[in-house]
This record gives C-alpha cells, structure tokens and sequence, in this order.
C-alpha cells in the first residue's frame, strides 16, 4: 500500500537467533604476526563533509588462507575471494571508495599480510589497503583477519579479527567493511545490519503483501509471513530480535509484534478501529501508533508488553507518523491540523506540540535520525521526494527526484537513507533505494519480488 493510498484510507475512515559475530584477539596465535600494534591516528582521512568529491582509490585482493579447509560454506580460499567480494561491494557502495579493478589485484600470501607488498599496490594508484586471511578453526568457526593500511606512509592503520560460524561469513566481510569505513570516514558503522519490508508481488490493485528480512546489501533474503494477510509497516525493535507490523489478519488493521527468532507473532492493539503506523520507543518500552477513534486520528503510546493505550494528540484531523527522537525525549510527526500534511515535534509525554514545516507541498512520513541531527521526510508536490531538516524544520534540502519517493528509513549510523521508489503505470512497481543524506551515491537494493515500507534495523552484535 502506498502512501497516498494509506492516507485516504485514514481520511476516509476518520471521516466516515541466529548466531553472533565474535571479536578475535589480533593476531591470533596462529595467524601472520605483526611487531608492532596498529597506529590509529595515521594521516589518511576520508572527507565525507559535504558527501562530494572523488572517492578514494582502495585496493582489497582476495584474503588468503592458513591452510585449504572444506567448511560448510565451502573452502577456506574461495571463502577468502568471497570475503573480499563482499568487502568491495559494501565499500563501493558507500559511494566514498573507488576499488581497484581485479585484473590489477595480484594474488597475496600469508606472511604479505603483516609485511604487504607497498611498492606494487602503490603502481595501481590505491591510496589505501585491505588485506586478511581466512583460517578454520577446531571447533568448526572461522577466524577472518582484517588489516587496513596506509599505502602512501606504508604503515598500518588498524587491525580486526572477526570468529564466526561459516554461515554467517559474510558478517565477518560486513564486519571488515566497517572498520575499514568507519576508520577512514570517523563516521560510524552501518554494512552489519538489516532491513525488514514488505514484499510485494501480483497486479497493482490486488497485490501480495509479506514481511521479509534481510542483510542491508540484499543478501541471505528470507519471507517471515506468508502473505495470506496484508501486511504494512514494519519496524524493528531495538534489540533487534522482534519487528512491530500492521495486519490486515482477520480483516482486521490490528498492531502485531513478530519475533524474528521464533517466528512467533503476538497481538497488541486489537483493530476494532483503524490502527497503524507503529513504532517502537528507543529503549523498547513503548510502542508508538496512530488510531482513528469517533471521527479523528490521533498517536497514542502503548507499552510493548501491552495494556492500556495513552493518547498522545488531540487536535482535529489526522495526526500519524510518530517517530522518536534517539534520546527518547521527543516525537516528530505529521498532522493535516493546518489543513496539508505538515511536519510537527512535540514532547515524549504529548506536550508542545509545535509545526516545523514551513515549504511548498505536503509533507509525510517523518523519521529521526539516530545521530539526532537531522529528520528525513517525505516531500509531496506533484511528485513524491525524499528529503531532510534540522529538527528546529531549518536546513531543508530534497535528496531524490524519482516519480515516488517514500518511506525514508536511517542506516544505524545515521548517514545512509533507505527508501522505496514506484514507477508509473499500470504496473506500478516498487524498488528499494538508497542514498547518502547529503544526496549523493544513490542506488537500487535488489530484492527478489518488489518491495515496499523498508526499515532499517540497528547494528548486529
């Protein structure tokens, strides 16, 4: 369900376990030695100020391996061309790193990756090195080395060790990228997470609707419902092991909380009346929705365990979209009070209730951003745009120009905006999309069906 077609079904009813990443000890007793420990304050820094610039040239050959081992993911060296695979693809897609074409990647052995060859990768133009190794170990785990080098000063700029099950390798490459990211750019991790959306498949006015999951890059994809009732909506909890959603079961808009681990659902807020727009409170105590109660739409709060709701809003119209600042304190939501869909920011507890949007159009589906700096919205003025403000409603700038943007989502570090894009027509389909909060480096997210109302969940352990 779009949008749009989401606020008229307002207006009209008001009117009328998987297993953790483990951080290795570097290097361990088996992997290459080093003399001497990282150096984390090296000169080279990644400027991501104002998201512009050539992205800087960053070579990552395959990871060796201490011996050929068959895991279950398959064997150690090809696990260590995949690894550095996965490290390219998440560093490329920053938009702030150019990798190295593979035809001037020259094969490294175990010993390079303490002492590397700085004279080659200096003729490819790198500016800085990826280098790791893949060992399995007696348990059945693997240990995936990661190692970050200054190419220019020869000298090395930090050191990871990541022991995972071999199912979860792609973690470790995940796991790599952002201490390689976050190293370079000072910014914050993102690549270890996920997203949970809605799936969708069949025509445009009878389309299937499922929960699926998956690795912010797409991968390791799985449906957690099974499209039997429309589902819209979803967003994780903070301790990223349950999702709160809006069901169609029953024929019924009620509020669900799915756990990922079990796969069990649980019902919180029966849909007697049109409920929606969940959202869980930063510490995981409350979750925020909106309800359509004898004429008006109001956002209320619940406690996640359930009981009584507390209403949050009073003012004629429609009020939705509640979303909470990272410290808990406040709320940014949308309201129709002013007559359009505009953007406003109260208390935790209701109080000050305050308009912050002041441009041409509407304005819809307000989201904090973790770092608490900016709130990405949706934008509506004969097309649907993704933008952000400052919280005070200053600093508005639109990143997108698609047909219909929608439904912008953070990445945990608050520097990535995920989002979905429909194409016109009769067909109408959706993809999700991401883009860079100052409008750069936008891309698709493959998923394999279309896809709608992403939400990105917080980094993984």
């Amino acid at each position: 369900m779009r949008f749009a077609t989401l606020w008229k079904l307002v207006a009209a009813f008001a009117f009328a376990a998987p297993a953790m990443a483990q951080t290795a000890t570097m290097p361990p007793s088996q992997a290459p030695q080093a003399t001497a420990p990282g150096q984390n304050n090296g000169p080279l820094q990644v400027e991501i100020t104002g998201g512009a610039g050539a992205p800087t040239p960053i070579a990552i050959p395959p990871m060796p391996t201490t011996q050929t081992v068959n895991t279950a993911a398959g064997s150690t060296d090809v696990l260590g061309q995949k690894l550095a695979g996965v490290i390219t693809d998440d560093l490329r897609n920053s938009g702030l790193f150019s990798p190295v074409a593979a035809n001037r990647l020259r094969a490294v052995t175990v010993p390079e990756v303490t002492a590397p060859a700085f004279d080659y990768w200096s003729t490819t133009g790198a500016q800085v090195l990826v280098e790791g190794y893949v060992r399995a170990n007696g348990d059945g785990s693997l240990t995936v080395g990661c190692y970050l080098y200054d190419v220019y000063a020869r000298t090395e700029l930090t050191r990871q060790g990541f022991v995972v099950q071999p199912a979860d390798w792609r973690r470790a490459g995940h796991k790599c990228a952002d201490t390689v990211y976050t190293r370079l750019t000072g910014e914050g991790p993102y690549f270890d997470s996920r997203v949970v959306y809605v799936s969708e498949t069949g025509p445009k006015a009878h389309r299937i609707k499922r929960l699926a999951i998956m690795d912010q890059d797409g991968a390791n994809h799985r449906f957690l419902t099974n499209g039997q009732s429309i589902v819209l909506t979803p967003r994780f909890a903070p301790n990223r092991q349950s999702i709160v959603y809006m069901s169609y079961a029953d024929k019924q808009p009620s509020i669900y909380v799915y756990d990922i681990g079990s796969g069990r659902q649980r019902l919180l807020v029966r849909g007697d009346r049109l409920t929606f727009a969940p959202r869980f409170s930063p510490d995981g105590r409350y979750v925020l929705f909106s309800m359509a109660v004898g004429g008006n739409t109001d956002i209320y709060r619940i406690s996640a365990s359930g009981g009584a709701p507390q209403r949050l809003t009073t003012s004629p119209g429609i009020d939705t979209g509640g979303s909470y600042s990272p410290d808990g304190s406040r709320i940014v939501f949308e309201s129709d009070r002013s007559g359009a869909q505009q953007i406003y920011v109260m208390n935790a507890d209701g109080s000050n209730q305050h308009r912050i949007s002041f441009g041409g159009g509407r304005y819809a589906t307000p989201v904090w951003s973790p770092k608490g700096d900016l709130i990405a919205f949706t934008h509506i003025g004969g097309t649907f745009q993704i933008g952000v403000m400052s919280p005070d409603g200053s600093n508005e700038k639109l990143l997108t120009h698609g047909w219909q943007d929608e439904g912008p989502t953070w990445s945990p570090n608050g520097r990535v905006i995920m989002f979905f894009r429909t194409t016109q027509g009769g067909r109408g389909t959706s993809d999700l999309w991401s883009v860079d909060k100052t409008g750069v480096a936008e891309r698709r997210i493959p998923t394999p069906l279309d896809g709608s109302d992403p939400a990105w969940g917080p980094l993984r352990p």
